[in-house]
């Protein structure tokens, strides 16, 4: 949501509202960095740099915008922006992923099949994932075209399926990277955080404990003083749901899904550090402000996931 906001703002500053700010993470939680000076003046991107920065200070909710480097633009939203974003996302649900990056580009619809390996299984569920997460940002989708299984040996899929499970097989095929090594259906089945495919369900049924013991005790997000989310593994946290929208639009763009899984993955371990902190361990004395935040978390794990097509559990 942030990002995407912030997406729109650079570009309003620019006045090329069809280009790509190419954001990337800032040096410190709440600031994103943009190439864009680069492309609107190649011959003195810094000029263009502080041109950016002098138009949206004026943003309340932008604390400071400067040139960095040899041209780059860094923003850094207020605390209160970023913190707020713990009521926002909570309130937005699913649609919290949702952007207008890709609007006006077309997408071309596939519906994959059943493949007899896993690089074409990779390949027809890549291109349906990304698709989905196209969409999510803003593209058109047309003409979906039928994909004939290729030739070959019967699929591994159904054993591998019948033993790990198909979210755990469906996560391990979203992040697995063209040309990619195959999944082995023993290390995805496990229930270790050191397993991507279990990690990020995991992180959401984290998220999730942490609101169900509250509410058994009386307790649920209510009133939201941003400063008392202040805490380092907090602000990391944040920062990292603030990227949902990017992550989805950078992704689908490049047609690579296994970067959005990378990202799931990432959000996963954030969530994990931040929920087995004592500020949310201690349900009885839990903030409002916290409460609040482990609903974000299990709102963008769940759309995440949801977009990849993997249940979202609540108990695991």
């Amino acid at each position: 949501m942030l990002t995407a906001e912030l997406r729109r703002a650079i570009l309003a500053a620019a006045g090329t509202p069809h280009d790509d700010p190419l954001l990337r993470p800032g040096p410190q939680p709440g600031s994103y960095t943009s190439s864009l000076p680069f492309r609107l003046a190649k011959t003195d991107p810094q000029r263009a740099a502080r041109e950016l920065a002098a138009r949206l200070t004026t943003q309340p909710w932008i604390a400071n915008a400067e040139p960095t480097g040899p041209g780059y633009l860094t923003v850094t939203v207020t605390h209160d922006a970023l913190a707020g974003l713990a009521v926002r996302v909570a309130r937005a649900g699913p649609a919290c992923a949702a952007s207008d990056a890709l609007h006006g580009r077309t997408v071309p619809g596939t519906d994959p099949a059943a493949a007899p390996g896993w690089p074409s299984a990779r390949a027809a569920l890549a291109a349906q994932l990304t698709v989905r997460l196209a969409a999510t940002a803003g593209a058109i989708i047309y003409a979906e075209r039928n994909v004939a299984p290729p030739p070959g040996s019967p699929s591994p899929l159904p054993v591998a399926i019948a033993y790990a499970g198909p979210d755990a097989v469906r996560f391990a095929l979203a992040r697995m990277p063209p040309n990619g090594p195959p999944p082995d259906a023993e290390v995805i089945a496990r229930h270790v955080l050191g397993n991507p495919a279990y990690a990020v369900r995991y992180a959401h049924a984290a998220a999730a404990a942490v609101l169900r013991w509250a509410a058994a005790l009386g307790t649920g997000p209510a009133g939201f003083r941003p400063c008392l989310l202040l805490g380092p593994m907090e602000l990391a946290l944040l920062d990292a749901l603030s990227w949902l929208p990017e992550r989805v639009a950078m992704a689908a763009r490049r047609g690579r899904p296994d970067e959005f899984a990378g990202y799931l993955e990432e959000l996963a371990a954030r969530t994990i550090d931040t929920m087995s902190t004592t500020g949310f361990t201690a349900i009885s004395r839990i903030s409002s402000e916290r409460l609040w935040l482990a609903d974000a978390a299990r709102t963008v794990l769940a759309a995440g996931l949801g977009l990849l097509g993997v249940d979202a559990p609540e108990r695991i």
